[in-house]
């Protein structure tokens, strides 16, 4: 099982970037998909999940109204749009893969990506 996230890179304050989780080796219709992040110093923290369906979505209430998280079964992906980027928000972004369901305890998540680094520029 593979998972390779993509997407990070340097925004200013109040910018956008979207980032893209491209999952191999599993039945991706099957997982949820999870978005969780690391910030220096900090330890990672759960920012959004999505049912495998797309029906459900949850989000950290740090990014709601910011952040969208989509997936599109078809192509064994999965995104987390980010918008109006602050600099707190700057930290390595994971995406997951659960089976069924989301949660946001990172324990429970089975599969994960590599990370892609988000610097957000004041």
């Amino acid at each position: 099982v593979q998972l390779q996230a993509s997407g990070g890179g340097l925004v200013q304050a109040g910018g956008s970037l979207r980032l893209s989780c491209v999952a191999s080796g599993l039945t991706f219709s099957h997982y949820a998909l999870g978005w969780f992040r690391q910030a220096p110093g900090k330890s990672r923290e759960y920012v959004s999940g999505i049912t495998w369906s797309g029906s459900n979505r949850d989000y950290a209430d740090s990014v709601k109204g910011r952040f969208t998280i989509s997936r599109d079964n078809a192509k064994n992906t999965g995104y987390l749009q980010m918008n109006s980027l602050k600099p707190e928000d700057t930290a390595t972004y994971y995406c997951a893969a659960k089976f069924n369901s989301y949660s946001d305890y990172e324990g429970l998540w089975e599969y994960w990506g590599q990370g892609t680094l988000v610097t957000v520029s004041s």
